[in-house]
């Protein structure tokens, strides 16, 4: 009995290791494919405000109780932590959703503060702090599976529906893969959107929230996407003056 009680430890053992493995390789991978294409700095620093960012939904969800994997990394695509265990409410999934963009600002934000002297040997760092504040403001789109989608459905899943002229607006702009890759996730929960009423039973217990919960929501999400947008267009400006000189 002894004996099976070591080797079930040393396969749990293997398997937690192998998480990890899996977390810090696909890490790596992304981080050399950044690398040989924008160089080895700002690879690093833009993987790390990902990571920074994943960690925020990371922290949310344990201080919620639901398990959760370490992050994955895809190039181009980013990355996101596995929830093992689906949120209960709306309210809930709008705290997870929120940490993310939380977390990723704050980073995005100690990067821009040490790299707004605009020093040559610091320019690559405002790139970084300008790739975070983008990323964490698109992320706010309100459509499902984007982060602004799990916040936005704590005040109605209906909002959703204002995602979608957004995220065409950004195609016709800049037709990209990942788009497309969103807008086919997206397009089951915008069904849902399409048929949600408040009335419905069946969504009475999951989207059940005071006033007060959405109101605070609102306040934060609404705080925190009018900021990013004033910092990702400063930070532009001043990486636009810095190259014409």
């Amino acid at each position: 009995m002894g004996r099976l009680w070591q080797i079930a430890l040393l396969v749990f053992g293997g398997l937690k290791f192998s998480k990890v493995l899996l977390s810090g390789g696909t890490m790596l991978i992304s981080l050399v494919v950044y690398a040989f294409i924008f160089g080895w700095r700002y690879a690093v620093g833009f993987i790390g405000l990902l990571f920074v960012h994943e960690m925020g939904h990371y922290i949310a969800a344990r201080q919620r109780g639901l398990p959760v994997g370490l992050p994955t990394f895809i190039p181009f695509l980013g990355a996101w932590i596995e929830l093992k265990q689906l949120p209960h409410d709306a309210e809930t999934e709008a705290y997870v959703g929120l940490g993310g963009p939380l977390l990723g600002s704050l980073g995005a934000l100690a990067c821009y503060f040490y790299a707004r002297d605009m020093a040559p040997d610091t320019l690559w760092l405002l790139a970084v702090a300008y790739s975070g504040f983008f990323l964490n403001l698109f992320n706010l789109i309100p459509l499902s599976p984007l982060d602004g989608g799990r916040i936005t459905a704590v005040l109605s899943p209906r909002l959703w529906l204002l995602g979608v002229p957004i995220l065409l607006g950004l195609f016709w702009n800049d037709p990209s893969p990942l788009l497309l890759i969103i807008a086919l996730l997206a397009a089951p929960q915008v069904m849902q959107a399409w048929r949600f009423r408040h009335g419905d039973p069946a969504h009475a217990g999951y989207y059940t929230a005071s006033p007060r919960t959405r109101l605070a929501y609102g306040g934060i999400y609404l705080g925190l996407l009018f900021f990013l947008a004033v910092m990702t267009h400063d930070v532009h400006q001043m990486l636009e003056a810095a190259a014409g000189r």
